[in-house]
């Protein structure tokens, strides 16, 4: 098949290296023309994946509607805050007919949108003219790039409300290290993965503060917690939680050296502002402004979410990450299933 790759970045190349592999076509598009052009002549990107060499016959470009015109699926990996305005320019420079004709669009970003708590599925739905729910799907699961650019066995979820889509995804993506499972809960699939960000944030406080494997155990089995009250709140299934999009990518992205949530969470308890701790990282955090989100979506809905609370306060309230502990240790006793 003909797949375009919305984003450039650390996953967006990893996506396109497997699927190059399966014999796919692909043109990725860069935002950076600067940025395209430094991987159309030197096919890596060394500072996200080093010895990881980009395909020459994976055409990357700066013109989106090149890589729209070409595409019978569409991966959208670009940051989850950037997502509407790089839709904006899909449907500003791209015709109509080579839109219309994408058989798919799947969303790889994780993340809410601020301001307007939306998902990404439902950006995409705004932005794209005409665009149906049986067009669209989400990839997700516990999937750090550096892994999968290298072979390593991982597994992931294709959701959709289309079943027929998401068979069709399973069966171009799936490979001998990359197996996918299908799922049509889209909405819990977008909504773990998500709040994993927010969760690994907190886990990667846990570390930076020194505490043990009591409290990230709790931090992570609390954080599913959280997901599921929020899920069930927007119609989504408990047992999507309990899979690859939900706690095998929380597990995941709560303990890994490749979490680049789990490192920012590090860094503030280290001391480091929030404007330093993302001056020190090389990729983007989607935690961060997720958290954000998550704590305004929790109020609007009318739902408790204590650890993304106590972060938001830290983040954006400048809180004491010690003072957040305590506070979450000593809120008033519950049943553990509430």
């Amino acid at each position: 098949m003909n797949i375009g790759v919305l984003g450039a970045g650390s996953w967006g190349i990893a996506l396109a290296v497997l699927l190059h592999k399966k014999g796919h076509k692909l043109c990725m598009w860069e935002y950076s023309a600067e940025a395209a052009d430094f991987l159309a002549k030197n096919r890596e990107l060394p500072s996200k994946l080093p010895g990881i060499i980009i395909p020459q016959d994976i055409e990357i470009t700066n013109d989106i509607s090149k890589m729209i015109d070409m595409a019978e699926l569409v991966l959208c990996v670009v940051p989850s805050q950037t997502m509407r305005q790089t839709l904006k320019t899909v449907v500003k420079e791209s015709s109509p007919a080579s839109i219309a004709k994408v058989q798919g669009w799947i969303m790889a970003s994780k993340g809410i949108e601020t301001g307007t708590l939306k998902l990404m599925t439902d950006v995409l739905a705004d932005e794209i003219p005409g665009l149906g729910v049986d067009k669209m799907a989400v990839l997700s699961g516990p999937s750090h790039a550096e892994e999968v650019s290298r072979d390593m066995p991982t597994t992931v979820v294709a959701a959709s409300e289309n079943m027929k889509l998401a068979e069709l995804i399973q069966e171009q993506f799936s490979t001998d290290y990359f197996r996918l499972y299908t799922n049509d809960d889209m909405r819990g699939v977008e909504l773990a993965a998500s709040i994993k960000n927010v969760i690994a944030l907190a886990a990667g406080i846990t570390d930076g503060m020194g505490f043990g494997d009591n409290t990230k155990g709790a931090i992570m089995t609390r954080g599913i917690a959280e997901m599921m009250r929020l899920g069930r709140k927007m119609g989504a299934r408990d047992s999507t939680f309990s899979g690859l999009a939900g706690i095998g990518d929380l597990i995941t992205t709560c303990i890994s050296r490749h979490s680049r949530n789990r490192r920012m969470g590090e860094l503030l308890a280290q001391g480091l502002t929030l404007d330093q701790a993302l001056e020190r990282m090389t990729m983007v955090a989607e935690g961060v402004q997720t958290t954000r989100s998550a704590y305004e979506l929790a109020k609007k809905i009318g739902i408790e979410m204590p650890i993304t609370t106590e972060l938001y306060k830290m983040l954006f309230e400048n809180k004491p990450a010690k003072e957040a502990v305590r506070d979450l240790m000593m809120r008033e006793t519950k049943p553990e299933f509430w």
